[in-house]
């Protein structure tokens, strides 16, 4: 019994898994690394042995962070030989750094602080951190974040802005919401919200003209607040204290709020205009021509790339633009699907020690990229499509973590159809149907369901197919 047990524990031990490891034996002869700072930068060289040396060396300099010196440190890295240049993703003082030495011709990588940390223990200083990674570098010990190309990193700065100017707006429509219950009016306790609302729009310029009387002022309702809201609002704006203070802060947020409309127009069109001088997202005519105007025909070989992500429910034009500004249109920097959705931070991490195994949390990932497929996975939730009848099924599964997760999970569906449609220009987004999971559901297995249940209850049960749904 002992003797079959230990040679059971024997054939265990002998049924390893192989695994393929990376090459982590010398990569570069001639590699460098650079420890960033605001002001300046340790960089370090390492080199070959010297002739009679047997060990590698070091050669170390502090550059200051200007683009004249860091063209100057270019021409001497290119002149050295240096195969690869790394650099920690340290707040935004790398971005100088990587421009000035990929634009010299440089093959340079940013990879993330928890990739190039140095060991605990060790000393801490900025020329011993820069050796770090250039040791790290040259064994290829360090995996490369990814850094689109300079055309798309243009197009982030527009689409990155208009994120930015669009919270700016919200936040002058709260104000305003908040100065309203200030003045004593309860206007949006009856109109739906603020931004956008015409009927809303046009009381609050009336009343900013000096116009108190409450009739008057719900007279300005148009549409349904005309005809079915009109005792409300007229009670809504009964008894405030809307002051002269109340009218110039309105007034003042209204005009910021008019000119914040201005500048997200000029920057779309701005996008669309950046993103149409791009070749990778041209489409293509049915004859093989390319170019900014082609591929919109109904007979195209190729869509443009924002018109394939288009069509996806919930990803409308500009969030496409937006998606694309992120994850750019190469996705060989993506080699799967699930690459890609984990680098968005969309995809749990893995947390299993010896028989336990917990759930992993999710990433950081790119806020901006999940932010874009979450908020597209909430606009598809109200449409008749497959992508909104998952969203709903997920949502309404008891235990299943209501919208938030559905919003995740639909998200991640989302991101690996965007995968798919850049990843082959000629693809084009098909829907399943809303009914897809209806006509793919086991009525068998359904049915065995039912009836295991209904008789634990005491019943007999005796199931028959109807001739019209066989």
């Amino acid at each position: 019994m002992v003797a079959a047990r230990k040679q059971k524990q024997k054939q265990k031990r002998m049924s390893a898994q192989v695994v393929e490891d990376e090459d982590y034996q010398l990569r570069y002869e001639i590699a460098a690394g650079i420890d960033v700072a605001k002001e300046s930068a340790v960089v370090c060289v390492r080199m070959p042995p010297a002739a009679g040396r047997k060990h590698r060396t070091s050669h170390l300099q502090t550059v200051p962070a200007t683009v004249p010196a860091i063209t100057e440190l270019a021409a001497e890295l290119k002149a050295a030989g240096v195969q690869m240049v790394s650099m920690e993703a340290t707040s935004d003082y790398w971005r100088i750094w990587f421009a000035v030495l990929e634009e010299a011709g440089l093959a340079v990588q940013l990879v993330s602080s928890s990739q190039a940390r140095n060991l605990p223990g060790r000393p801490k200083t900025d020329k011993e951190d820069a050796r770090w990674i250039a040791r790290l570098t040259e064994m290829g010990m360090l995996r490369s974040s990814f850094v689109p190309p300079p055309e798309i990193r243009a197009l982030r700065v527009y689409t990155r802005h208009i994120w930015d100017l669009t919270a700016d707006r919200t936040r002058y429509w709260q104000r305003l919401e908040k100065l309203l219950e200030d003045a004593l009016c309860k206007l949006t306790a009856v109109v739906s919200k603020l931004a956008g609302h015409q009927t809303a729009r046009a009381i609050i310029e009336k009343m900013i003209a000096g116009e108190r009387d409450p009739r008057v002022l719900a007279a300005l309702g148009q549409g349904k607040m005309r005809n079915d809201k009109l005792p409300a609002l007229a009670e809504a704006l009964s008894g405030m204290r809307f002051g002269p203070q109340h009218a110039h802060a309105a007034a003042s947020l209204l005009r910021a709020i008019d000119l914040l409309d201005a500048e997200l127009r000029d920057l779309q069109e701005r996008v669309t205009a950046h993103l149409a001088a791009i070749p990778a997202s041209w489409g293509v005519d049915a004859d093989g021509v390319t170019g900014p105007e082609a591929g919109r025909a109904a007979d195209a070989a190729e869509l443009p790339a924002a018109d394939r992500l288009d069509e996806i429910p919930g990803l409308g034009r500009e969030a496409a633009a937006a998606l694309i500004a992120e994850i750019g249109l190469d996705m060989s920097r993506f080699p799967t699907p699930e690459a890609l959705v984990s680098w968005a931070g969309l995809t749990p991490t893995a947390r299993q020690s010896g028989p336990r195994k917990g759930r992993g949390k999710k990433g950081h990932g790119n806020t901006y990229a999940k932010r874009i497929i979450v908020l597209a996975a909430y606009a598809a939730a109200n449409t008749d499509t497959f992508l909104g009848e998952r969203f709903r099924r997920l949502a309404a599964r008891p235990g299943g973590g209501g919208r938030k997760k559905a919003g995740c999970a639909v998200g991640r569906s989302i991101l690996v159809i965007v995968w798919h449609l850049l990843n082959d220009p000629a693809a084009r987004y098909r829907d399943l149907g809303s009914d897809w999971h209806a006509r793919h559901t086991d009525r068998s297995r359904k049915a065995r369901n039912a009836r295991r249940q209904l008789e634990a209850l005491g019943y007999d049960v005796i199931i028959t197919l109807r001739e019209d749904a066989a």
